[in-house]
C-alpha cells in the first residue's frame, strides 16, 4: 500500500537534492544558507515522523531564522538558456503543456476512480489520502515523460527546480507553515474565544448574520494568516460548527466548502499569501510589488458577497 509517508519521503529526497546542489554551487555567495535551509526541510520531511514535537519545532524555528534574516541567495544552476527554451517552445508549440496536464489527470484518476481499488485484497492507496498520493505520482510520471521527450540529463529537473526555488526562496514553504499555524491556533482554543465573543454580537435566531460573520471571519483571518487552510480550523470552531451547524442546523458540507471559498477571497487580497501574490510579481519583475493584489481586489470583494449568499442558500 502506498501511504502518505511515501510522499513525505519523496518530498524529503527532493529537498535533499536541492541542498546537495546548492552546496556545490560556487556562484551563490549564500550557498551555505541555501544548503542549510533546504537540508533542514529535507530532515523534517524524511524524519519528522520519528522526531519529537520539540525537535520538529526547533527545525521550524531554524528554517524561519535562515529565511527571515536573509541567509538565502540565488545561484546559477546549469540549466538551458532563454534562446534554447524558446527554440524548444517553437518546435513543440502547445504540446509542451502535455506533461503538466498529466499531473491533474493522474490526481483525478487516483482520487475519484482508484481511491478504493485493491490488489489481492490490499488497498493501493492509504485510505483518505488517495488524491494527495496520486498528485505525487502524477508529478513523477510527468517528470519521467519530460525527461524522455526532451532527452534531458537526469539532473535537469532538479537543477531547473533549484533555479525556481532559489527565486521563490522561503515563500515556497509558507503554505505548509501557515497551515500548521492554523492547527496550532485551533489547539490553543482561539476558535472558542472568538466564538464566545461572536455569540454575544450575532443576534439570536439570525442564521444569515451567522453566515455573514463566518464568511467575513474566514476572509479576514485568511488575510492575517495568508492561508485559508489556516483560517478554517479557527472559524469552524468559532462559528461554523457551533452556530451554523449546531444551533441553526446548517449543512456541514456546504459550510466547509463555501467557507473555504470565502477564505480564498481573502487570499486574493493579502501579501501574507506571498507564494500567490508577491512571488508572481517578483518573477514577472513588476515595478509594483502589490500589483497582483490590486488587480485581484475588484474580483475578491464581489465574490465574497456571492459566497455569503451561496452559503446561506445551500446550508439552509
Amino acid at each position: 500500500m502506498i501511504t502518505l509517508e511515501h510522499v513525505y519521503v519523496l518530498a524529503g529526497l527532493f529537498f535533499g537534492a536541492l541542498a546537495y546542489f546548492s552546496a556545490r554551487d560556487a556562484t551563490n555567495a549564500k550557498r551555505w544558507g541555501n544548503t542549510l535551509f533546504w537540508g533542514l526541510a529535507a530532515v523534517s520531511f524524511l524524519f519528522g515522523s520519528y522526531l519529537s514535537d520539540f525537535v520538529n519545532g526547533l527545525l521550524v524555528i531554524a528554517i524561519v531564522v535562515i529565511g527571515g534574516f536573509g541567509f538565502l541567495g540565488r545561484g546559477a544552476p546549469p540549466t538551458t538558456d532563454a534562446p534554447t527554451r524558446k527554440r524548444f517552445a517553437e518546435m513543440r508549440g502547445n504540446r509542451l503543456f502535455l506533461p503538466a496536464l498529466v499531473i491533474p489527470a493522474v490526481a483525478l484518476l487516483g482520487g475519484l476512480v482508484l481511491k478504493d481499488a485493491t490488489i489481492m485484497g490490499e488497498p493501493i492507496f492509504q485510505p483518505r489520502q488517495a488524491t494527495l498520493i496520486s498528485l505525487a505520482l502524477g508529478a513523477l510520471i510527468a517528470t519521467t515523460w519530460a525527461l524522455v521527450w526532451f532527452r534531458a540529463p537526469l539532473t535537469a529537473p532538479l537543477q531547473e527546480a533549484r533555479r525556481i526555488m532559489d527565486t521563490v526562496g522561503w515563500a515556497a514553504l509558507l503554505p505548509q507553515m501557515l497551515a500548521s499555524l492554523g492547527a496550532v491556533f485551533a489547539a490553543s482554543g482561539v476558535g472558542q474565544v472568538i466564538g464566545t465573543y461572536a455569540g454575544q454580537v450575532i443576534p439570536a435566531d439570525n442564521a444569515f448574520a451567522a453566515v455573514v460573520a463566518f464568511c467575513l471571519g474566514m476572509a479576514l483571518f485568511t488575510i492575517l494568516m495568508g492561508n485559508a487552510f489556516a483560517a478554517f480550523p479557527v472559524m469552524a470552531a468559532a462559528i461554523g460548527l457551533p452556530l451554523i451547524v449546531g444551533q441553526y442546523g446548517g449543512d456541514p458540507a456546504a459550510m466547509g466548502a463555501v467557507g473555504m471559498l470565502a477564505g480564498f477571497c481573502g487570499t486574493l487580497m493579502t501579501p501574507m499569501a506571498a507564494n500567490f501574490n508577491i512571488v508572481p510579481a517578483a518573477l514577472l519583475q513588476l515595478p509594483d510589488r502589490d500589483a497582483v493584489i490590486k488587480a485581484q481586489i475588484p474580483t475578491a470583494l464581489p465574490l465574497l458577497v456571492i459566497n455569503i449568499i451561496i452559503l446561506y442558500v445551500l446550508a439552509f
